[in-house]
């Protein structure tokens, strides 16, 4: 059981809100399905061009699926003014269709909750905004560690921090040959390693230190990438990797297949626990009205999309 706040507030929850998902097969999208449910809401709806969903009916069997995109598009504006009709559109799919997916959410009426990447880059994020204002419905991205109990404490301590500070970001989340066999592996697709898995540490390292000044990419490669940033408040080294020779010997002596690890000024702490509820947290905060916004994962993107240019 979850034990923050946020949790109690959304099984206290009286309104319950309907749903659709894009992305019903995807690894995450069970975080999204368990999301729905825990703050007490309905999925009415789900999409994805492949039929090995069963998944769904852990959560709702009476949940409508759909594997084509026309036929998914035509329920949702068939159910306006009924029961059904979808207030908010959760989108799990392939980084690069995020930004089609979310107009098609804004379109039909619907808000757009989205995962990382909210989008490949800051190019594709004037027309969603204009779509945004045309549909006064709102984009709000997955934005996990901020909500993560560790991270929010390391914040609280350095977020106005008057002097510099050294920081050593480390993330391996190892992946078999499936990876290099799918679209993830694609930069074009997936915007490569440090879009893909990176977006949510360089995320983090903004919210705490302020406004990247300037970054280089030392190393790069399928299953790698190593950089440096200097940050308003800190001058930060990263390393990211999917390979399991980089995980430490503590991860592999417990067989762990993901390590995260932040250091500052000499001090390590350690957060590879802790994500399991991090969504149903983001729901619940979405759902009060303290979502977070497009314009609150600009940054990351556009320092992102710099490592490539």
């Amino acid at each position: 059981m979850i034990e923050s706040e946020y949790l109690k507030l959304a099984h206290n929850a009286t309104n319950m809100a309907n749903f659709a998902l894009i992305g019903a097969g995807g690894y995450i999208a069970p975080r999204h399905m368990e999301a729905i449910k825990d703050t007490g809401n309905r999925l009415v709806a789900a999409y994805d061009v492949i039929d090995s969903v069963g998944i769904l009916d852990k959560y709702d069997r009476q949940t409508k699926f759909f594997t084509s995109a026309e036929v998914f598009s035509s329920f949702l504006e068939s159910a306006k003014g009924t029961p059904d009709e979808i207030e908010y559109v959760s989108i799990c799919s392939p980084n690069y269709l995020h930004s089609h997916h979310i107009r098609i959410a804004l379109r039909h009426g619907a808000h757009a909750i989205c995962e990382k990447p909210l989008l490949l880059s800051t190019k594709e994020m004037d027309p969603i905004r204009e779509l945004i204002a045309a549909t006064n419905k709102q984009v709000f991205p997955i934005l996990q560690l901020r909500h993560h109990e560790k991270i929010m404490a390391i914040r609280d301590t350095y977020k106005d921090t008057q002097k510099r500070h050294v920081v050593d970001v480390t993330y391996v989340t190892s992946r078999g040959d499936w990876y290099h066999q799918s679209w993830k592996v694609d930069p074009v697709k997936s915007g490569g390693i440090a879009m893909n898995i990176g977006i949510h540490f360089f995320d983090m390292m903004l919210w705490i230190f302020g406004d990247a000044e300037s970054s280089t990419v030392t190393e790069r490669s399928e299953t790698h990438m190593k950089g440096t940033m200097t940050l308003e408040r800190a001058d930060v080294t990263w390393h990211l990797s999917i390979s399991d020779a980089d995980l430490p010997q503590s991860a592999r002596e417990c067989d762990a297949t993901t390590y995260r690890s932040i250091t500052i000024d000499g001090e390590e702490v350690e957060f590879s626990a802790g994500f399991t509820d991090l969504h149903t947290i983001t729901y619940q905060h979405i759902l009060n009205g303290t979502g977070y916004t497009i314009d609150d994962a600009y940054p990351a993107i556009e320092l992102v999309t710099s490592f490539s240019s």
